[in-house]
C-alpha cells in the first residue's frame, strides 16, 4: 500500500468478528481461557491488548519495521529502550537532545551503572572517537530538539554495524511520512506519539518499532515485565489520530515553509534553525524584550510545550521544555533565553503569519 491507504488500511483493519470499519476499544483487564494455559493469543492486557495490538501492528507496517510496541507516554518508550542494557554499558547520545531524554540518562539510568557520551552526532568523526569497548548503541534524533541539527541516518547506521553497535533513532518530528530510518539501515526507531502521530493534543503515549525478532522478543520482556503499557482507549485515540497523519504532515510542511519565508524578512530575527522540510523550526531574536513582546501578542499560537499537534504551539525551551538541561550545557548548546521553538500548525496561513509580526 501507498503511505497515504496504509495509515487508514495498515495494521489490523477494523474488526472481524463484527464488521466495525474501526477497531474495538477492548476495556478489559484479562481474557476467558479455555482450559489452564490455552487462550485466544490474550491472557492479560499488560502482556498485550487487541486494541493495542492493533496500534501497533499499524505503526510496525508505517516504519517498515517487525514488531511495534505502543508505551504509556514518550519517555516510558525512550526508557524501555535504554532498559535493552545492562550496567557498565556505554551509549552515545545526540548532544542537542530532549530535554526528558538528557534527565532521565543523567538522572536515573547513570545510578543504574549506565555510562554515556553525549555527541554532536552530525559528524561521523566525533561519533567514532566516542565508541569505547563498553559502547553498544548509538541515539540519535534527526532533525534534533530543539536547534535541528541533521545526522545522517545512513552513514551512522553503517558505523554503528562497523562496530556491532545497535543504531536507535527518534523519529518524533519526521514521522514515518517524511523519514523512515529503519530503511536507512537503524535497528530500533522512537517516538514520543504524543505529538504528530497523534496529532490533537488530546494523548500521551510513545511507540517503539524494531528491525528484527530479537530486539523485538527483547523489548516485549521489557514492556511485560516494567508494565510500561498503552491503555486501549488512548491506544483507539491513537490510532484514530494516525489516520490523518498524511493529510495533516502536507499541511504543516506547506505553512512552516510560509512561516519561515516570513520570518528571513524580519529584522528582530537574527537565526532560524529549519531543517528545509517538517513542520517544525526554531529561531533567535535580538533580546529578551523582542521575546516577551512576541509572546505577549499571540492570538492564534498556544504558548506551551508539547508539537506536533493540530494547533500551532511556541515555546522558549531554556525556560521549558529544556529547563532540566544545566544552563552551563543550554549556553554550550547555544540554546538561550532568545532561542524560541515552533511547532506550526494546519490553521491559516494568514492568520499564523500574523502572530508573528511585531
Amino acid at each position: 500500500m501507498k503511505f497515504n491507504t496504509l495509515v487508514i488500511h495498515g495494521g489490523i483493519d477494523g474488526d472481524k468478528h463484527t464488521g466495525a470499519v474501526t477497531i474495538p476499544i477492548y476495556q478489559t483487564s484479562t481474557f476467558r481461557q479455555t482450559a489452564p494455559g490455552k487462550h485466544t493469543g490474550f491472557e492479560y492486557s499488560r502482556t498485550s491488548n487487541p486494541t493495542r495490538l492493533a496500534l501497533e501492528k499499524l505503526v510496525a507496517d508505517l516504519e517498515n519495521g517487525y514488531q511495534g510496541f505502543a508505551f504509556s507516554s514518550g519517555m516510558a518508550a525512550i526508557s524501555s529502550v535504554i532498559m535493552l542494557f545492562n550496567s557498565g554499558d556505554h551509549l552515545i547520545f545526540s548532544d542537542d537532545l530532549y530535554g526528558g531524554t538528557r534527565r532521565v540518562v543523567d538522572k536515573v539510568f547513570k545510578n543504574l551503572g549506565i555510562t554515556y557520551s553525549f555527541v554532536d552526532t552530525s559528524s561521523l568523526e566525533k561519533i567514532e572517537k566516542a565508541i569505547t569497548p563498553h559502547t553498544k548503541a548509538i541515539y540519535i534524533e534527526t532533525p534534533t530538539n530543539p536547534l535541528m541539527k541533521l545526522t545522517d541516518i545512513k552513514e551512522v547506521a553503517a558505523l554503528a554495524q562497523k562496530y556491532n553497535l545497535i543504531t536507535i533513532v527518534d523519529n518524533t518530528f519526521m514521522t514515518p511520512y517524511l523519514q523512515k530510518p529503519l530503511d536507512l539501515g537503524a535497528d530500533i526507531v522512537l517516538h514520543s506519539a504524543t505529538k504528530y502521530l497523534g496529532g490533537h493534543s488530546d494523548l500521551v503515549a510513545g511507540v517503539v518499532v524494531v528491525k528484527s525478532q530479537a530486539l523485538g522478543e527483547r523489548l516485549h520482556f521489557v514492556q511485560n515485565s516494567v508494565g510500561a503499557i498503552l491503555g486501549p482507549q488512548d491506544s483507539w485515540l491513537l490510532i484514530k489520530g494516525i489516520k490523518t497523519l498524511a493529510l495533516r504532515m502536507e499541511r504543516h510542511c506547506e505553512n512552516a515553509i510560509k512561516v519561515v519565508e516570513h520570518l528571513k524578512g524580519q529584522s528582530w530575527v537574527t537565526k532560524i534553525y529549519y531543517p528545509g522540510i517538517g513542520g517544525m523550526f526554531s529561531f533567535e531574536v535580538k533580546n529578551k524584550e523582542i521575546r516577551d513582546k512576541l509572546l505577549g501578542k499571540l492570538k492564534t499560537f498556544t504558548l506551551a510545550e508539547s508539537l506536533g499537534g493540530v494547533e500551532s504551539l511556541i515555546s522558549v525551551p531554556a525556560m521549558m521544555t529544556h529547563l532540566s538541561v544545566p544552563k552551563e550545557i543550554r549556553d554550550k548548546l547555544g540554546i538561550t533565553e532568545n532561542l524560541i521553538r515552533v511547532s506550526v500548525g494546519i490553521e491559516d496561513i494568514e492568520d499564523i503569519i500574523l502572530d508573528l509580526q511585531l
